[in-house]
């Protein structure tokens, strides 16, 4: 099991491709808020819920001073159609080989049907402008959650 990131501690820093292959880091967004969410698998059911939730309050979340980053172990190319085919309005990163993942607490075993696997574990962090994690939730369930999240922010 990878490690869980408390509330309070420094957010580990990235940069990673967007789905145009260009490099985005958290630094990127010092000095603002920042929502950091975690998914397994672009154009999946419970995925495109979750983002599409995220895409229709990206408004409201940007005017309350939050920025929104996805990222998935996804390729480039395959986010690029999944922000085409939703209309997407943010970025999604692409981290193929699990490291970003794996720093954040965010892969690892999982229970899947019932079963123990190895893979993504939906999860968000809100990252406060200074860069430390204000709020870090772990295994979200994908309707309903920025609806939940926009609560927790008073947004």
């Amino acid at each position: 099991m990878s490690n869980r990131l408390a509330e309070g501690a420094a957010a580990p820093d990235f940069t990673l491709p967007d789905s145009n292959g260009n490099a985005v880091s958290l630094s990127d967004f010092r000095g603002k808020r920042v929502v950091v969410y975690f998914y397994p698998n672009a154009g999946t059911p419970g995925c495109t819920k979750q983002a599409c939730d995220f895409r229709d309050n990206l408004a409201a979340l940007n005017d309350a001073g939050f920025a929104v980053v996805g990222i998935s172990p996804n390729k480039p190319e395959k986010l690029a159609k999944f922000v085409a085919d939703e209309g997407l309005t943010f970025p999604l990163l692409s981290d193929e080989n699990r490291e970003v993942l794996t720093a954040w607490g965010a892969f690892g075993e999982k229970q899947n049907y019932g079963r123990t696997v190895m893979g993504v574990i939906r999860s968000t962090f809100v990252i406060d402008p200074d860069g430390k994690i204000e709020k870090a939730m772990y295994n979200v369930r994908a309707t309903g959650h920025v609806a939940k999240l926009r609560r927790d922010l008073k947004v």
